[in-house]
């Protein structure tokens, strides 16, 4: 049963790094053509917001597995709300 629980902890702490990479092809399109046309930024700023608190939580609760991945979704999430803040009229 140990086994498995180390799997399950590998699992997820991977596939939360994974979850925040897939921010990338979104900032990637903001940013290099300077418009965020059809971004939510209530949605995106949410998600920062999420973030934060399963950072803070990962922190208090002593959850290794939670912080990495929090971090990589946090900052790119974040370079998607902040480009869709700068091109939100273009």
């Amino acid at each position: 049963m140990e086994l498995f629980k180390e799997i399950i902890t590998w699992l997820f702490g991977t596939g939360m790094v994974i979850n925040g990479l897939l921010f990338i092809p979104q900032a990637i399109k903001i940013w290099t053509s300077k418009q965020a046309k059809g971004v939510s930024i209530p949605t995106f700023a949410a998600f920062n917001l999420l973030q934060v608190i399963g950072l803070i939580h990962g922190f208090i609760n002593n959850v290794p597995e939670l912080i990495p991945g929090m971090i990589v979704s946090l900052l790119l999430c974040g370079a998607v709300t902040g480009g869709a803040l700068v091109y939100k009229d273009k």
